[in-house]
């Protein structure tokens, strides 16, 4: 059996994405196999990062490939850039919405945020690819490490804070840059304007810096 996929995907290996989606819509059904086994690895580090919002990696994995099977669905060779980068799109768009929902069913929105002075572990000995929010805040908002040096109830009192003082909206963006996301991605995961997530950005670190 497994050389007989091997042979049927070195005939795919030769195709460009748009034409291994052109001929799966022409009903070449196993296609999507393939498609499914070259892009889990883009589903497994977009779950990675998303892990630092608060969800089973494994069910981040369904999710993404859920978001796999809607990008095949819906791309559109004319319009979008690349198979690739609406793929991309698609994986995290799925997963962080599930994410979101998860959150809104355990009224508990606090418990995904990551504490300010601890990193994160996958759980199965892996180190995380995310940073913490501290790290990101210094790496990125240029703040000292004395500055960030934080102790527990302080952490809990920003925890707190972030949820009262920042917008839905700016609680997104916040969560999404923890992912190690850029604004423009935000922007097209949120499906906002770009000039809009940066603003919300600029915005939710200057409320932070001063919670500080």
């Amino acid at each position: 059996m497994r050389g007989i996929m091997a042979g049927r995907y070195s005939d795919y290996e030769q195709c460009t994405d748009d034409e291994l989606i052109d001929r799966l819509r022409r009903g070449e059904e196993s296609i999507m196999d393939y498609i499914c086994d070259k892009y889990k690895n883009l589903v497994r580090s977009k779950a990675k990062s998303m892990f630092i919002l608060g969800a089973d990696n494994d069910d981040l994995i369904q999710e993404g490939m859920i978001g796999l099977f809607k990008a095949v669905r819906d791309y559109d060779m004319g319009r979008d850039a690349s198979f690739y980068t609406f793929a991309e799109l698609c994986i995290s768009r799925q997963m962080y919405t599930a994410v979101q929902a998860s959150k809104r069913q355990k009224h508990q929105p606090l418990n995904t945020y990551v504490s300010l002075d601890t990193g994160n572990s996958s759980g199965d000995g892996d180190e995380k690819e995310g940073l913490n929010l501290g790290e990101l805040l210094a790496d990125r908002a240029e703040l000292s490490p004395e500055e960030l040096f934080l102790d527990k109830e302080r952490v809990a009192y920003l925890e707190k804070t972030i949820e009262e003082e920042l917008s839905e909206f700016e609680r997104q963006v916040l969560d999404l840059y923890m992912t190690g996301m850029s604004y423009t991605q935000i922007a097209r995961v949120l499906g906002r304007d770009e000039k809009a997530t940066d603003n919300a950005l600029q915005r939710l670190k200057a409320k932070i810096k001063k919670m500080l």
